[in-house]
């Protein structure tokens, strides 16, 4: 799958977290697979999205305790 792909899939991705807050959860879990399949492939990843990712993961642990 070709860079502008994932980019385009995450910017969808994000655009429903947006929307659908109460799918918030459902939504985070996709984006971190979409992270985790574009660094198997070796691709690039926006540091932005880098950024995001840690924010969602301090949150949820966060929220954990």
């Amino acid at each position: 799958m070709a860079l502008e792909s994932f980019k385009a899939q995450i910017s969808m991705l994000l655009e429903e977290m947006v929307n659908q807050p109460e799918d918030q959860h459902e939504i985070q879990e996709q984006l971190r697979e979409k992270l985790r399949e574009m660094r198997a492939m070796g691709l690039p990843l926006p540091e932005d999205l880098v950024t995001l990712e840690k924010r969602l993961d301090d949150d949820f642990y966060a929220a954990g305790t």
